[in-house]
Formats: structure tokens, sequence, C-alpha cells
């Protein structure tokens, strides 16, 4: 089945070893992509406005999946959003708040703004270095709008608190999403491809994939054509048998016809 659309996570994927710019490489592949009919999608759990930043000189030959599949952009337009219940995803932000020693930081996601519950701990540092818009709150109720993900930043890491968290709020689909991220949403990567195929006419098994982490399964396990990152922890590279140490090589493949 041919590809028609390339689905990308960034961290730990097309942003690797702490890079926040991508390689000039990456654009010039997307354009090629697109002369062929083929749409390319940044899939990641951050907002529409860094992402758009992100791959600005290419923006119009891309879809963008957002907050892990709560927010679906095309065209400069949301085409999908994905809403946690209210009284849920304030609880979970504040069971994060509160449950993590004075070490966590908690932030919650709308529909392209990000509200902050820091504590000098690294967490607004890191949303200001990737181009976020964000206010800053006290608490959950000062939200103005839908929240379609609510994430906890732990600056010490996610190692000792991923049993604390991920089992409690299972039912909000939570998942480490990095070295020092877990995320809760109702949507995900994979619903959100889910999502993007039937706007825009795709059948999954027409999608190739990328991702290096839990975060991504969903979104892995939906497509055609799935590569986890030689970097990714065993059980991951032992569950996809594609391995990349990352995507350019095979869009580079795909592009010169001498990967299937």
């Amino acid at each position: 089945m041919a590809i028609r659309m390339v689905c990308s996570d960034l961290d730990g994927t097309l942003l690797q070893y702490g890079r926040i710019t991508l390689e000039p490489e990456i654009y010039a592949l997307i354009r090629e992509l697109a002369d062929r009919g083929i749409l390319f999608c940044p899939a990641s759990g951050r907002q529409y406005t860094s992402l758009r930043a992100l791959f600005a000189p290419v923006a119009d030959c891309c879809a963008f999946l957002c907050e892990n599949g709560g927010v679906l952009y095309r065209d400069e337009a949301c085409i999908g959003k994905t809403p946690m219940p209210r009284d849920m995803a304030e609880a979970i932000a504040r069971d994060m708040w509160t449950r993590s020693d004075g070490q966590g930081e908690v932030m919650l996601s709308g529909q392209n703004c990000a509200y902050l519950m820091e504590r000098g701990l690294g967490m607004l540092h890191r949303i200001q270095e990737i181009g976020n818009r964000y206010q800053i709150i006290r608490d959950p109720s000062e939200v103005p709008e839908d929240i379609v993900k609510v994430s906890v930043y732990l600056h010490e890491g996610v190692e000792k608190y991923a049993d604390r968290f991920v089992p409690r709020w299972q039912q909000a689909n939570c998942a480490v999403a990095g070295p020092y991220w877990i995320d809760t949403t109702l949507a995900n990567k994979g619903t959100g491809v889910q999502a993007l195929c039937r706007v825009l006419g795709v059948d999954p098994g027409e999608v190739m994939a990328f991702g290096d982490n839990y975060n991504d399964t969903a979104m892995l396990d939906l497509v055609g054509t799935p590569y986890i990152m030689d970097g990714a922890a065993a059980p991951l590279r032992q569950r996809y048998p594609r391995h990349t140490p990352r995507p350019e090589p095979v869009l580079r493949a795909l592009l010169d016809g001498g990967l299937f």
C-alpha cells in the first residue's frame, strides 16, 4: 500500500540529544514529500503555536497533531479537538500538584495556550524555550477554556513518580511522555492520527509513523508502517520490528523508491 501521510514525534525522534532546532534536511524532505502528494504531520505534545514556528518554512505542507492528539490543525484552522471533562482535568491537576512532593509543576493545555502552575523548577523556562503561548495561574479553575491535556513536569525526572500517577489516572490515558513529563488526555496520538485520516480521506494503512516513547504506541500500533528509534526502551524496540536512528534516512529511502 502506498504511503500518503507521514507522522513523526518530535522530542527523542526528530529532535534528539537535547536539540531545540530541526536538522535542515527535514525541510527539504517535507517539500519533496508534498511534491509526491504525501502529507507530513508532526505529532507532539506541543501546542500549535510552537509546532508551527518550528516547521515555519514548510508549514503549508503539514498537518499538525498537537497536545498528543487533543488538538488537530490544517491550513491554520483547528479541525479537531478532544476536551477532557472539566472536573476530571481539575482533579488531575490538583493531584499532580499536591502529590509530587513539591517537585512537580503542572501545565493545563487549551486549544492553543498553556496554563502553568509553576514553582520555579524549570517548566516555565522550557515552555518559553519551545515558544508556547502561556499564562501563569494558581488554580485549575482559572483556565477560561476547554482543557485538552494535563501534564506534570518533574525536574528530577519521572522515575519515582510514574507509579504514583500513571495507574491512578489510566482513565485519562496517563503516560510517561519523556524524561521529565507525565501526560494525561482523553485523546492520544493514535486517536489523533485516526481523526486526521478520517478528515483527510487517508487509510491508516497508508500512514508511516516514527516514535520513541510509550506515548507514541497508540500511533505506531494504528499505522501501516511504524518505526521506532534505535534509542527507545528495549520493550519498545522488541514491539516494533522497524528500527532507525532517525526518521530522515527512512524518508530519503521512501522518496528514492528503495524502501519497499
